[in-house]
């Protein structure tokens, strides 16, 4: 069921804002480890994971197809596999991880699976996953688009074997099947066809975990990623703080000349932590690693840039606030997959960013964007909580800025709003989540 919708005025900054923010488990390692533990040979356990609506659905998820997750511990998660059962009803809410993850996991269960989620789900691409499932032998129902609601007919084992795919619209449809792949008869062969996959650090995160988890994975060749069959290991799994889910505390640092440190941040990361780095560099931030963390310095100057976030696509509204708030112009580009996110963050940008006076063209692949005075307004966040993200960012600066709906940040950090309000109002101090 789709939250209450929250308005929220978006607090001003009257200074610098200093503080050390511990923030939950990366979104995609939770998802990604859940996944492995239920196809596992034996029980796991997922330490500091995120505990939010898109992997509470996904725990929920497994739990009606025969997985044991225990969440009782918010810092400590079990997971014992059990056999893998239909029928069962899965909620996706509004996660792509849900959507495209689960599925091949689904076909590895006995019975029928449904899937089905809130109404903007409907929308967001599914027919890649589902043409490769029906490639290697899996039956699917699904909507005439090739989406949601879908309808997995598991029959307790997949054949695997060769597919195609054309995952230029999001490369969870490649981390999709290959988190499942070794529990296939023969494996999986899997080979991209189509303009370049965009994130390519998740589908990195992906062949670590499956690596971690004892799988053999093929990728030297570009676009082809082969997965042997074989068994997956229990084991513990701890999750890194969420680096998307830092860029707002992160650009509140460079937006106020203050400084935030992300505190537990691990001296070796499977996030995109390199790519995060020279985009705040360029845009005029200090960055900087120690033993308390990853720190972000505001320098007293905002750049504007040009910069291809095809890699880091779910940093483009944040860094897209930015942009609005420095110096000169900015352009964004590499993100057209970002149009089937949540929503279609390009067009919802440009159009919000318009609203508080900045000139924005939008491109098929992004935005140039121009600063202009801004001004408050009534701001969208179209139920995507990286909207609201960008907002608040926004907010600091320029009073006025009222979110239609900062309930949605629940997706990924429900304790957002108050975060985020008692580091803008204390300026200087510490806030976990």
């Amino acid at each position: 069921m789709t939250a209450e919708l929250r308005p929220w005025l978006a607090p001003s900054s009257t200074g610098p804002v200093t503080a050390a923010v511990r923030l939950p488990g990366s979104k995609s390692m939770t998802a990604r480890a859940l996944i492995l533990a239920a196809l596992a040979d034996g029980p796991s356990v997922i330490e500091a994971p995120l505990r939010a609506r898109d992997t509470e659905l996904m725990a929920a998820g497994l739990r009606a197809i025969g997985v044991a997750v225990d969440t009782t511990d918010d810092s400590r998660w079990t997971v014992t596999p059990g056999p893998l059962r239909g029928p069962a009803r899965i909620d996706v809410g509004l996660a792509g991880t849900i959507t495209r993850f689960l599925p091949a996991a689904a076909a590895l269960a006995e019975g029928v699976v449904e899937f089905d989620g809130d109404p903007h789900m409907r929308k967001r691409p599914l027919r890649p996953i589902v043409a490769a499932l029906r490639a290697i032998g899996v039956t699917i129902d699904a909507s005439p688009i090739d989406g949601l609601p879908l309808t997995v007919h598991g029959s307790g084992a997949v054949e695997g074997g060769t597919a195609v795919i054309d995952a230029s619209a999001s490369s969870q449809f490649v981390s999709g099947l290959l988190l499942s792949a070794a529990r296939f008869t023969k494996g999986l062969t899997l080979r991209h066809e189509g303009p370049p996959v965009p994130s390519a650090p998740h589908l990195r995160m992906t062949t670590h975990m499956l690596r971690a988890a004892g799988v053999v994975v093929d990728d030297s060749v570009p676009d082809v990623w082969t997965v042997e069959p074989g068994p997956l290991s229990g084991r513990t799994w701890t999750i890194e703080p969420d680096l998307s889910g830092a860029a707002p505390f992160f650009a509140a640092a460079a937006v106020t000349g203050g400084a935030v440190t992300l505190a537990g941040w691990p001296a070796q990361s499977w996030q995109p932590v390199e790519q995060a780095i020279g985009i705040f560099r360029s845009l005029g931030a200090e960055v900087t690693r120690s033993a308390e963390g990853l720190t972000v310095r505001g320098t007293g100057t905002l750049r504007g840039i040009t910069a291809d976030l095809s890699e880091v696509g779910e940093l483009t509204p944040v860094v897209a606030a930015l942009a609005a708030l420095a110096e000169g112009p900015s352009e964004l580009r590499g993100v057209e997959h970002i149009r089937g996110h949540e929503t279609d963050r390009i067009t919802a940008l440009a159009t919000e960013l318009g609203k508080v006076g900045a000139r924005v063209t939008e491109f098929p692949d992004g935005l140039r964007i121009e600063p202009g005075p801004l001004r408050g307004a009534a701001f969208e966040t179209y139920a995507d909580h990286r909207m609201a993200h960008a907002a608040a960012v926004i907010g600091l600066s320029v009073p006025g800025v009222d979110l239609t709906d900062v309930g949605c940040t629940s997706k990924t950090l429900p304790e957002f709003p108050e975060l985020w309000a008692g580091l803008v109002a204390n300026g200087v101090g510490s806030a976990s989540a």
